[in-house]
């Protein structure tokens, strides 16, 4: 029995993820992530590791842009195979990559302008790196699954999706390998979620896997606790509206804005914050609220909490340009959540411009963000930063919280790959940066004594 496995994304990073599976004679992609690093961005322009029109399928893991967003470029280079996930994955991909490639086109456009205003030329094309008719073209391509039941890829080969808490639909999953009469189980993680969050179940027991490759998104660290969030919240809201400021919250349009505005909306039934205004400004985290809406069965009993999210009649919904360019004019202090979560584009940025050099005003992180992205660059301290073309320093107050944190953390990480009812052959350690893949890695073996390996970029690996 032999069959291989290739390392294309998420290897010393934490976006971009993708593997190849190459079993039975079929290529399977797991996963087909945008690179969101700032010094890892070129390889979004890169050519596929395999030619698009041999890839049989994809199997998707969830719907965020690091896992799904390249799907578009694959497309357009030729894939015309299925897009294997779950039906709440499906629905909030096609949103995702709509709203990506709409971006693609006006970041493109704003470039185009600006360079030919500056009379200068940029590193990358001034392109669009697909467009929205590539991520129409996408769309029919999703073909949806169940979680705990397998699917045929082909003679001997088949795929099952496990339940894992990281946003609605996301799963694990772990193909099953049948050569001569033999099996392999080999489970790919995607983003591994949390234990006793609000609206998701918890992650589901793995079963039996020989072969893991695992995420070390936070393999290195312990996140503190959600009972924290609405102190910590009030507090920073306090202080900011005391200073004459306003708060603004990068956030990923998936679970947590959803999740920012019923912790906001609770502070507010109980008067532990001034009733300011609240700006949804992402178009994309109302339409997938809207989703969450339609697969109720995936809740937990903490389904209530959804339900009363846009209740507030100070929170405002904020879907035109013209609209999310008037905050910026409202005296007083407003609370602004908007994308993106890492502040790699989308409408954060333009309030970014209009608050970065404020001291009275807070940029409140509430989410992980990568090595090289604005969000990290700002977050580790940078003191000038570059903002749509124009230098701003870094005057706001910079605050964060992590108990929100959709990513396991490494105790959690540890917890769900002790639900593993055998002794896996060999582990790989993927998705996080150097320092958080070696730590988890050392941890496996000297708690599990397991075989662990850090694969590199564009490693392949024959498993037997």
């Amino acid at each position: 029995m032999k069959f291989t496995v290739g390392f294309y994304g998420a290897t010393g990073n934490v976006t971009g993820s993708c593997y190849c599976l190459c079993a039975n004679q079929k290529n399977i992609l797991i996963d087909c992530g945008l690179y969101q690093e700032r010094n890892l961005k070129d390889r979004n322009w890169a050519k596929f590791p395999i030619p698009p029109k041999k890839i049989d399928a994809v199997v998707l893991t969830h719907a965020h842009l690091d896992h799904c967003g390249l799907l578009p470029k694959l497309v357009r280079e030729g894939f015309r195979g299925p897009i294997y996930c779950t039906a709440p994955t499906a629905e909030i991909a096609k949103i995702v990559l709509l709203d990506s490639a709409r971006i693609n086109e006006e970041d493109a456009e704003f470039k185009r302008r600006r360079h030919a205003r500056e009379k200068r030329k940029s590193r990358f094309p001034v392109v669009p790196l697909y467009t929205e008719e590539d991520a129409k073209e996408t769309l029919p391509l999703f073909k949806t699954w169940k979680f705990a039941t397998p699917l045929e890829l082909g003679e001997g080969l088949s795929v099952e999706f496990i339940e894992v808490a990281h946003i609605l639909g996301a799963a694990s999953v772990r193909f099953t390998i049948t050569q001569d009469g033999e099996q392999r189980r080999l489970l790919f993680s995607g983003d591994v979620g949390r234990w006793d969050m609000p609206i998701l179940r918890d992650p589901s027991p793995i079963g039996e896997a020989d072969y893991v490759i695992v995420e070390s998104t936070y393999g290195n660290r312990i996140h503190g606790s959600q009972e924290d969030i609405p102190s910590q919240l009030a507090n920073i809201i306090n202080e900011t509206r005391a200073a004459g400021g306003n708060i603004i919250i990068p956030s990923f349009a998936i679970e947590r804005a959803q999740e920012l505005l019923y912790f906001l909306s609770v502070l507010l039934k109980e008067d532990k914050i001034p009733h300011l205004r609240i700006f949804l400004d992402s178009p994309m985290a109302v339409k997938v609220s809207m989703v969450f809406k339609r697969f109720p069965q995936f809740f937990d009993q903490e389904t209530t909490k959804l339900q009363h999210t846009f209740r507030a009649s100070n929170i405002s919904l904020v879907h035109s340009v013209a609209d999310s360019k008037s905050i910026n004019h409202i005296r007083g202090s407003v609370i602004v959540i908007a994308g993106s979560g890492m502040c790699t584009g989308g409408r954060i940025k333009h309030h970014l411009t209009h608050n970065i050099e404020r001291p009275e005003s807070t940029v409140l992180f509430v989410g992980y963000q990568a090595n090289g992205t604005l969000g990290r660059i700002i977050l580790d301290g940078e003191k000038r930063v570059r903002i749509l073309g124009e230098m701003y320093d870094v005057q706001a107050r910079i605050e964060r919280i992590f108990g929100f944190s959709a990513h396991a953390d490494q105790a959690e990480l540890l917890r769900w790959l002790s639900s593993i009812s055998n002794t896996p052959r060999k582990v790989f350690v993927t998705h996080g940066e150097p320092d958080a893949a070696k730590t988890f890695a050392e941890v496996l073996r000297a708690e599990k004594n397991w075989d662990v390996e850090i694969p590199q970029y564009k490693d392949q690996v024959i498993l037997d």
